[in-house]
């Protein structure tokens, strides 16, 4: 599953990497022990004993129709639950640590010295869904594959990777270049392993179309609707359905994920009864769009799971290619009329938290002044960085919520006219006569409500806002060309960053149409602090600059920050039975389990539960 992001406040034990380690049954980034030992029985937010059979029809992550099965490349739409349900990755990353992987397909995993490389022991008993067993020749074909037509975040990701060495039927080696960061390993183990029998003659640049692919995990693919539904089986002879990572979990015999082009039809169709589960996005469709009988007597539910995980840093950002933007005095200003305090109260009834970082609630959020430690790291970076990320703590602008915002707009125009605009009639121009306006581009219904209000304050001094809004496809094909101004954006974010930030904020993924880098960010400051946390060598180091690093983004002003709730936003019909211990950072799903066919009743289901397993 995609953006399965984890954190948490402990502190680890670092240990020293400059001895081999010898071959575990876990990963941890800088060899702090894992929670679980070689030798446990289950994940501690698992039921055990979870009954194994029903269904769960739930929404795709994706907003569109599927054009291919495959979530493994760039073009089009592909469906993501492939990824974990159809092929299962050489180690499994548990939900209730910052970031550890346990051997799946990899028996066991072995570091070398200095992390030179990493050898992976394949289970004797993996096998593929059609009987063949999984060989080191698949791992190396998957990731020969991966590397040469999947998406760019496979090239970023694994971009420290020297070769690939099969040394016996059931052992490979990746071995590294020189410096790499310390989360390369986990990231590899986290390779999904696709059959080299089933892939060599088919077309896995275009994502395979609509054929049935032979899977590694604990689903196969049943059903498929083109475009609209896809429906994974159980796959009851899964050979590792009963290893320790496996037990309670995937117990579903049947899950439909249902693909709709519009959020509003998703959310209409689950309070209609259409599907089961909905991970809601729109913080407004969240507080106010299920309403109704269902939701008061408890047929339907609505919570925020996964309370510590770390929330998707969700903005709005600018285009750095558009000449409007490129002082930062007018992206500050910009960012300033932007009322959270009046949307929050307003539409979201107080529930939100406004982000003031990119790594919002957690211990990598430049929330303090730089320590010494972190100076050293940026004080070479003095004049290529604005001065406020040596001297103040970034604060996101504050109003009083009644949405009048007098003073913002008085402070917003003075710095606009030190940027070079000045007015104009009703509007603000630059030397040569242009106004100063900007287009948002809207690909999902609801995001008016939180522009409106802007675009109005905006209007109040002279700036005009339009809102572009198109369907998903255009919106997509317009996001990968870069062909917008704005648009609203998420990061995932993780305890645990590697090189998967490159995708995001590094210069050379800016204008490459399969990244991240949304904002066409070309920093060189920004890419030396990449540079330096993707490699750091302990927690501390890499803690300073993932600061350093917010701390440039933020007083950049290179994205207007929204909001993050507290918890993943979610919404289901009340017919499954959740563990007494739910996973911390994540919502999870595949540990749930069918208690009725039907919604239950609050009082329903506690008796019900009452009764059964």
């Amino acid at each position: 599953m995609i953006m399965r992001c984890v954190v948490a406040s402990c502190v680890c034990l670092i240990l020293p990497f400059s001895l081999q380690a010898a071959p575990t049954h876990a990963l941890t980034v800088y060899g702090e022990a894992p929670r679980y030992p070689a030798n446990f029985h289950h994940f501690d937010y698992v039921n055990p004993g979870a009954p194994k059979g029903g269904s769960l029809r739930r929404s795709a992550i994706e907003i569109g129709q599927f054009d291919h099965i495959l979530p493994y490349i760039d073009k089009g739409i592909g469906v993501s639950q492939v990824d974990g349900w159809l092929y299962a990755p050489l180690a499994i990353r548990s939900l209730d640590e910052p970031y550890t992987v346990y051997g799946l397909i990899a028996q066991r995993l072995e570091r070398g010295p200095d992390d030179a490389w990493l050898r992976f022991y394949l289970d004797p008993r993996a096998t593929f869904a059609d009987g063949n067993p999984v060989r080191a020749e698949d791992v190396r074909f998957s990731y020969d594959l991966l590397m040469s037509q999947g998406s760019l975040k496979f090239r970023t990701q694994f971009a420290d990777v020297a070769g690939v060495t099969v040394e016996g039927p059931r052992q490979v080696r990746f071995d590294f270049k020189q410096p790499h960061g310390r989360t390369l390993p986990l990231e590899l183990a986290g390779l999904p392993v696709l059959p080299e029998h089933d892939w060599r003659q088919r077309d896995f640049a275009n994502g395979g179309g609509f054929d049935k692919p032979v899977g590694s995990g604990p689903y196969r693919i049943g059903r498929i609707d083109n475009g609209r539904s896809i429906t994974f089986e159980r796959d009851a002879n899964w050979w590792a359905r009963d290893l320790p990572v496996a037990r309670g979990l995937y117990n579903f015999a049947r899950i439909s994920v249902e693909f709709f082009g519009d959020t509003e039809v998703a959310r209409q169709v689950l309070k209609g009864g259409g599907y089961d589960y909905n991970r809601e996005y729109s913080a407004t469709a969240y507080t106010l769009g299920y309403n109704g009988a269902a939701l008061d007597d408890g047929r339907l539910r609505r919570a925020h799971l996964g309370p510590a995980k770390p929330q998707i840093a969700q903005g709005f950002v600018f285009n750095l290619d558009q000449p409007q933007f490129k002082d930062r005095r007018v992206r500050q200003a910009l960012a300033m009329l932007w009322d959270f305090e009046w949307s929050n109260r307003q539409m979201m009834r107080n529930m939100y938290i406004r982000q003031q970082s990119l790594y919002a609630n957690t211990p990598l959020a430049a929330r303090a002044l730089p320590d010494a430690e972190e100076l050293k790291l940026l004080e070479p970076l003095r004049g290529q960085v604005p001065d406020e990320v040596f001297s103040q703590v970034f604060n996101a602008p504050v109003t009083d919520g009644s949405g009048i915002i007098r003073q913002q707009q008085l402070q917003a125009l003075a710095l606009l006219q030190e940027a070079g605009w000045h007015p104009q009639g009703d509007r603000l121009v630059n030397a040569q006569g242009q106004p100063l306006s900007f287009t948002f581009l809207n690909g999902q219904s609801g995001l008016e409500r939180l522009l409106l209000p802007w675009k109005r304050n905006l209007a109040q001094i002279g700036v005009e806002l339009n809102i572009r809004n198109v369907d998903a496809a255009q919106y997509v094909n317009r996001v990968m060309a870069r062909d917008y101004d704005m648009i609203v954006t998420g990061y995932p974010v993780t305890l645990s960053p590697g090189s998967e930030q490159y995708n995001y904020f590094g210069s050379a993924a800016a204008n490459d149409p399969g990244s991240n880098n949304l904002m066409v960010l070309k920093d060189p400051a920004v890419d030396r602090l990449l540079d330096g946390l993707v490699r750091a060598n302990s927690q501390a180091d890499m803690l300073r600059h993932a600061r350093a690093l917010d701390r440039v983004l933020q007083w950049s002003y290179y994205w207007i920050p929204n909001y993050y709730p507290p918890g993943s936003s979610t919404v289901w019909w009340n017919r499954f039975g959740l563990p007494k211990v739910q996973a911390a950072y994540d919502e999870g799903l595949d540990t749930w389990w069918e208690v009725s066919p039907r919604a239950l009743t609050t009082q329903q289901m506690a008796e019900r539960l009452g009764k059964g397993p």
